[in-house]
């Protein structure tokens, strides 16, 4: 690893931010305190709902952790397709007796006032999704002693990262669970992205930056390959999301491994953004008529999902997964960091006889 992750975490393991309730304090505190780095998700909260979140993991561990925040999105979704795809929806409103929300709740997602908080009372690491900040933004964080870490998807995302001043990259492959983390969402590429080793190795030709690498990762054999691919840490997302300390619903840590749910996909069907997650019927009847919205989509189908979750229907749920979900093991976080590091020393030592 990089000195600087070196200092965040014992172990090249980052917990990954999943927004929407699965990361939460108890689980980012547990991953922390095993060794691995643990992350908050502050996407879809509240600047004060993210400062207590920030306040109560300080509590569960002295170790440290990182937050991550969504970039503001620019406007520009048509608003007469969201308009279609509103009327599509009306029959899910009505089926689970619940109004469809506000597809105009807000693009910036708090963004201002988070940094501000950040700023003012610095956590150990901030990464950025959906896009890259100014480099005044990250100067003010290198700063305050934060390490900062950028979502990307490209080698020319990766590009525009170093050039802002950011401390790392998080290269996220194809394979990832949830939001695809593109700087620009394009409807014309949707599909076209590059699996997680070839993406290594294209930024790595790109950018001198620590690279964190993410998708589809679930095992300490997996977390080697990307190391020895020149990562310098990996992110697990999926495998993290099944623990007991994991705030995701308990229907969406079932579904993970329940054979009803054989395959993932991309899809713009609950967000208006593409984001993978297990193919149900929500999926099927949606995912090819959403328009790219986002967040609109998002606001406008948050009711539904609720609603869904509240009657007990993971077929109206956004189940967000990996590509590796079924080989998800339902075990304490800080376990499973362990088996995690366990796995990975035993395989780099295969690694190292084999080339002997």
């Amino acid at each position: 690893m990089s000195s600087a992750l070196t200092d965040l975490c014992r172990y090249p393991i980052v917990q990954a931010p999943m927004a929407g309730g699965a990361s939460c304090p108890q689980l980012a505190a547990a991953v922390s305190d095993a060794g691995g780095l643990g992350f908050l998700a502050a996407g879809y909260k509240t600047a004060d709902g993210m400062y207590q979140e920030v306040k109560q993991i300080r509590g569960l561990t002295g170790q440290p952790f990182g937050v991550n925040l969504f970039m503001p999105q620019p406007n520009t979704a048509d608003p007469a397709a969201v308009g279609v795809y509103r009327q599509q929806l009306a029959g899910e409103a009505a089926w689970y007796e619940t109004p469809l929300g506000d597809p105009d709740s807000g693009r910036d997602d708090g963004y201002e006032a988070k940094l501000a908080i950040l700023l003012d009372d610095p956590v150990p690491a901030v990464s950025f999704t959906f896009g890259c900040p100014t480099r005044d933004v990250l100067d003010s964080f290198a700063k305050a002693g934060t390490f900062t870490v950028v979502t990307v998807t490209t080698p020319e995302e990766a590009q525009a990262a170093q050039w802002a001043g950011a401390d790392a990259v998080c290269v996220q492959g194809i394979e990832a669970g949830g939001h695809q983390g593109t700087h620009r969402d394009d409807p014309a590429a949707d599909g076209s992205g590059l699996g997680l080793l070839s993406l290594i190795g294209l930024v790595r030709e790109t950018v001198q930056l620590p690279v964190v690498a993410t998708g589809g990762l679930m095992r300490g054999s997996q977390i080697a390959a990307v190391l020895a691919a020149g990562a310098s840490a990996a992110q697990l997302g999926t495998a993290f999301l099944v623990c007991p300390e994991s705030g995701a619903n308990v229907l969406h840590k079932q579904a993970m491994t329940n054979p009803l749910f054989v395959r993932t996909e991309l899809t713009r069907a609950f967000s208006g953004r593409p984001a993978r997650g297990l193919v149900n019927r929500f999926m099927r009847e949606h995912g090819p008529y959403a328009p790219a919205a986002y967040p609109q989509v998002h606001h406008l189908t948050s009711s539904l999902r609720k609603a869904a979750a509240k009657a007990g229907d993971p077929q109206g749920m956004a189940l967000w997964a990996g590509q590796g979900h079924r080989m998800a093991r339902e075990l304490p976080a800080g376990q499973l960091v362990e088996v995690l590091a366990a796995e990975l020393d035993s395989a780099r030592a295969a690694l190292a006889l084999g080339g002997a």
